[in-house]
């Protein structure tokens, strides 16, 4: 018996349908082999937005968050089972088909440069518990220490910087590297951006194997020791160099500079390759400052790491209820940044502005206030509601970042960083020079 005592979120389940529609989910549940044997207390609909729901929720378990969108009574039992019908496959596609670019160059002008739509990549890791299915299936990774604590499951994300709105991700179910992850991701960079990484990609056999059509380009800082032929030397201080994997061959711009935080204290030399070859409309000066953007991608990782769970690792007991969550978690980020998107509208202010942490906790209190109010209220003023919610976020919108940065060390190093005996700090704007580049 299907027992509805409650009203469902309905605000959360409107944006959800918007979000991913039910004939494409219910497409995929067929595609992915999982059949309807007889009717279900909850439909794999149902479940797949309940788990979305669950890890942007506030605490509690995925039976009583079943409950609180639904009104369906469930045990997290029988949700376990029900779970472990679901593939991972099912996850994968649901995130190529959800997650889009959202930046208009209108409205988010500092998503773009020149035209070109700022992207990142980057891989991160996630903590399982040592549960003794998760220990009996995935291996923990060494270290001079020893064996880690947790195994971990790695995933790659291509983000859109400017707004930190996940484009695509792959998770590492069988243990892959992070380059295998990356190259799949990188299937997905969409027509006219500028991906911009770190030098883990910059090598010449994957740079070489990047698309070219679509106005696809790349800006990738490369390790110091790395070998190219030169062929021309720009005055922007830029150069044409050639480089190659096997027999592929490509031409790329290299650019050799120094940055420097309020014109004293230590020098970091930057060498960067990019695949915008003309130095007039791309200077060199320009890309230097842009590469600084790639740190968006560290502060999308802490938001979806940190900011969006309350515990250091999985709630997940299984490997691939593991992998549901993380799919989970980005599926339910890309959800907020809609909420974002607005708040900053209203604010009037860059989308960045606006608290990740702040909007995830005032619209857990929207959800939880219409759950016990909507149906009382009529169409106009539920949107009256969300309207003044958009407007509390804009109302928390961050101050403009101070121009510090502090020294890279530490207190009790385990690795060649110096010892951290003062912290300190440089505050004043970056300052970026361009070296001169030689045979």
């Amino acid at each position: 018996m299907q027992n509805k005592t409650v009203v469902p979120a309905a605000t959360f389940l409107a944006l959800f349908q918007e979000f991913i529609p039910w004939s494409l989910i219910y497409s995929l549940l067929r595609l992915c082999g999982v059949r309807r044997r007889r009717p279900p207390l909850v439909t794999a609909l149902e479940l797949i937005q309940s788990l979305v729901f669950h890890v942007v929720a506030e605490a509690g378990t995925l039976a009583q968050h079943v409950k609180q969108l639904t009104g369906k009574t469930i045990t997290d039992g029988a949700l376990a089972q029900r779970r472990a019908l679901l593939p991972l496959a099912l996850f994968e596609q649901l995130m190529g088909a959800a997650l889009k670019p959202k930046a208009d160059p209108a409205q988010h002008p500092e998503a773009f440069y020149h035209g070109l739509r700022l992207c990142g990549i980057d891989g991160s890791a996630f903590s399982v518990t040592n549960t003794p299915q998760v220990k009996k299936q995935m291996r923990k990774a060494k270290s001079r220490r020893g064996r880690a604590a947790f195994p971990k499951v790695g995933v790659a994300v291509m983000v859109e910087l400017g707004l930190h709105n996940p484009l695509a991700a792959a998770l590492g179910a069988e243990g892959e590297s992070e380059m295998v992850l990356a190259k799949r991701v990188l299937a997905a960079q969409p027509e006219k951006s500028l991906l911009i990484s770190d030098r883990y990609y910059g090598n010449p056999a994957l740079l070489v194997s990047l698309p070219t059509e679509g106005q696809r380009h790349f800006l990738v800082r490369v390790k110091q020791n790395l070998r190219r032929r030169l062929l021309e030397v720009y005055p922007d201080g830029s150069a044409l160099i050639e480089i190659g994997s096997g027999s592929a061959k490509r031409l790329v711009r290299e650019i050799l500079g120094r940055v420097q935080r309020g014109g004293r204290g230590q020098v970091t030399t930057v060498r960067l390759w990019t695949s915008l070859l003309d130095w007039r409309r791309y200077p060199a000066a320009e890309l230097l400052a842009l590469y600084a953007r790639r740190w968006e991608q560290e502060i999308f990782y802490r938001e979806l790491k940190v900011d969006m769970r309350s515990t250091p690792y999985l709630q997940s007991h299984t490997p691939l209820t593991a992998m549901q969550e993380i799919a989970a978690l980005i599926l339910a980020y890309a959800v907020l940044v809609d909420y974002r998107i607005e708040a900053a509208a209203k604010g009037e202010v860059g989308v960045l502005r606006i608290s990740f942490l702040k909007t995830l906790q005032t619209v857990q209190g929207l959800w939880r206030f219409l759950e016990v109010s909507a149906d009382l209220m009529t169409p106009e003023q539920l949107r009256l509601v969300v309207r003044r919610t958009l407007r509390q976020i804009a109302d928390m919108a961050i101050p403009k970042r101070r121009q510090r940065s502090c020294p890279r060390a530490l207190r009790q190093p385990v690795s060649s960083w110096p010892r951290l005996r003062k912290n300190t700090y440089r505050e004043g704007d970056l300052d970026y020079s361009v070296g001169e580049i030689y045979a």
